[in-house]
């Protein structure tokens, strides 16, 4: 399909980041501030990471309000808020949106209610809040938020799910936001707890859907309060009730229709036939790389969902059958986060999930036949079983061409500290750094007080900020302010970010695959909304090449099936792939074989 109205905008776009099919190398890099970038890296911060939180002098402010903070007599209260990365106003910065929740006891309620905040990247290292001048401003029980251009007009729009009605931020272009969740027919029935989403062409239509988990059928009139039945005490003491004992709503899929509108098709499709409940994240992958988008839910307390996309506006969860439903004994976990990444750079996703406290994590190796087997004791991953996981994602830290991990943690019960159960409430964050041969190494005491300063955290999303090729970690943080971690520690490796802009394909090329071949590797990544828990990351891919200073290629596959093939070049900038740009696949594998 042919975007209408959109001129402006790509041209905008291309000037900033040209495609590499029309420049020549030199002139493929980002624009960069006049001045050094900010909080520099140095030879006195050991590597591999050194996490920094900036986040007070960078101005990213935001007391997250979610209940009660000494107890939470709810689950309401305990579920916390996402964050999403884009580009709003297509400036070339990735900038911040924060979800907020609210409280239960309104004789609490300030005179300035909670709302979620939007920052605008400022360039220099620092960030303007600019939620009222957005029209961003609205008190709820926040939950997750994805990002996505769902109309193809050049800006990412921006759909924030809550306990009660979702809303769809429709992006006016010019720096301010509509909600539209109601015309548009994704506000859903405002009894559903929305949890995690994510944009997903899973028709290749060319025009972005929308998946969205629900988590429990609340109620609080009727919701059993702490120590009221054997499912609301842990460890022998009183704590909130749930998600067991309460029921559940099903997960929610939208067709977009075009013109602003979308269908639920949540039976038709399939997504409602699942053994799995309690739904949080959303992470989309080609897990058996049929070039048909999937979508992995990690689920609370029963078994994790992969709906295999069937080609025909259909889905099947096979989540059992192919291995990423349990943990490697057969059981039921309590998921939460969820990312998906090539760790061994075998060119296939694998799945890495966070869990409840008392219980390993789980990694689910990608076997290349449509299964995975679980591989989190292979990895040297089964240590940290204290922790309760929330956000995380694969990443490249040190941009050695391996991804690592990087996970946040939090108890949802105040009462671990006071009854001494073994836990803490607040809790520090994970890095587990990739050695090679499916081996990860837990470098968490030794990467900065970033990590090692406790919080009880939930939503997590990673972004090149100032277009430095430094991955830096937003953290949203249960009543509490919210972190902004900076890796400070210098790395000699290369790296190449990659902007896709489709044309056929949805405008952001979500879904697309791209493979970055430098010296003899290959090194591949989707592009995706949501993941992570409830949250959204930079969808610009972020390539670690090690040593390699030169790329010889970029192979992509578009969301609609096609494949192209770009030209190379210099490492250690941003470059646009523009669909229908590059050479086609039979011409680029004769080129190949020339060569």
């Amino acid at each position: 399909m042919q975007f209408v109205g959109t001129f402006l905008s790509t041209l905008f776009m291309l000037t900033i980041f040209p495609p590499i099919a029309d420049m020549p190398a030199s002139s493929q890099k980002v624009s960069s501030p006049s001045k050094a970038f900010p909080y520099p890296a140095a030879d006195a911060h050991p590597g591999p990471a050194w996490f920094v939180d900036i986040a007070p002098q960078a101005g990213l402010r935001m007391e997250n309000v979610n209940g009660g903070v000494d107890t939470k007599k709810y689950i309401i209260e305990t579920t916390g808020g996402g964050v999403a990365i884009f580009d709003y106003d297509n400036d070339g910065w990735p900038d911040i949106f924060l979800v907020n929740g609210t409280t239960l006891d309104a004789a609490k309620q300030r005179k300035q209610q909670p709302t979620s905040h939007l920052f605008h990247n400022s360039h220099d290292g620092t960030f303007t809040d600019v939620t009222r001048a957005a029209g961003l401003e609205f008190t709820g029980w926040g939950q997750g938020a994805c990002a996505g251009d769902y109309d193809n007009d050049g800006f990412d729009d921006l759909y924030v799910t809550y306990y009660g009605k979702n809303r769809l931020y429709h992006n006016q272009r010019n720096g301010t936001y509509k909600e539209v969740a109601t015309s548009a027919g994704i506000a859903g029935d405002g009894k559903a707890w929305g949890s995690g989403c994510a944009f997903v062409d899973y028709d290749r239509d060319g025009k972005l859907d929308l998946m969205v988990a629900n988590y429990v059928s609340f109620d609080i009139k009727t919701s059993p309060k702490p120590g009221e039945g054997l499912l609301c005490i842990w460890k022998g003491t009183p704590v909130m009730c749930g998600p067991r004992g309460l029921p559940s709503t099903p997960n929610i899929l939208y067709h977009n229709l075009g013109r602003g509108k979308f269908e639920d098709v949540s039976k038709s499709s399939g997504i409602e036939k699942t053994y799995g409940h309690y739904c949080l994240s959303v992470s989309t992958l080609d897990y058996d790389d049929d070039g048909w988008p999937d979508i992995y839910v990690a689920c609370d307390s029963t078994p994790s969902i992969l709906y295999h996309n069937l080609k025909n506006g259909t889905f099947a969860d096979v989540a059992a059958e192919v291995g990423v439903a349990f943990d490697e004994d057969g059981r039921e976990q309590a998921g939460m986060g969820s990312t998906v990444g090539d760790y061994d750079n075998d060119g296939q996703p694998d799945i890495f999930k966070t869990n409840f406290s008392d219980d390993t994590s789980s990694l689910y190796h990608n076997n290349g036949d449509g299964t995975f087997s679980s591989a989190i004791s292979e990895a040297g991953l089964r240590l940290n079983t204290r922790f309760l996981g929330w956000g995380t994602m694969f990443l490249d830290v040190d941009n050695d061409g391996r991804l690592d991990i990087f996970s946040v943690n939090g108890h949802v019960y105040p009462e671990v500290d006071t009854a001494h159960l073994g836990s803490s409430y607040k809790e520090p964050r994970l890095l587990y750094w990739n050695s090679g041969d499916g081996k990860f190494k837990d470098i968490s005491e030794q990467c900065g007080p970033g990590c090692f300063e406790p919080r009880s955290s939930r939503g997590l999303a990673v972004a090149d900020f100032w277009n430095d090729g430094r991955l830096s970690v937003a953290v949203n943080n249960m009543n509490d302010e919210s972190m902004l971690l900076v890796n400070e520690a210098r790395s000699q490796n290369h790296w190449l970010g990659v902007i896709t802009r489709g044309t056929k394909s949805n405008r952001d090329g979500i879904g697309a695959k791209v493979m970055v071949v430098a010296n003899d590797h290959k090194y591949e990544q989707e592009v995706r909304s949501g993941s992570s828990y409830i949250s959204n990351n930079d969808m610009r891919l972020h390539f670690g090449l090690g040593s390699s200073a030169v790329i010889g290629r970029i192979e992509v596959r578009w969301p609609n099936g096609d494949t192209e093939t770009f030209p190379g070049g210099a490492a250690d900038r941003f470059i646009t792939l523009l669909e229908g740009r590059g050479q086609n696949a039979e011409t680029a594998h004769r080129i190949r074989k020339e060569d």
